[in-house]
């Protein structure tokens, strides 16, 4: 969730979240599993709602700095 919400790289994940590269591969067996699709099922049916329209809009998630190219 904080690499979507600042937009950031992987390699610039906080200390706290242990080290980028054993969550981001955590992430990707999480993808390749499915476990992102089940939640958002199971959360369309909790609120018994059709989840088709749902997308993640640009204007919502930010972009790190180093994914616009400023110079630190």
């Amino acid at each position: 969730m904080w690499l979507a919400r600042t937009g950031a790289q992987w390699r610039h994940l906080p200390d706290d979240y242990g080290k980028w590269n054993s969550v981001f591969r955590r992430y990707r067996r999480w993808v390749e599993v499915g476990v992102f699709d089940a939640m958002l099922e199971s959360l369309a049916e909790m609120v018994d709602r059709d989840m088709s329209a749902d997308m993640i809009d640009s204007t919502a998630v930010r972009a790190h700095h180093c994914a616009v190219g400023i110079k630190r």
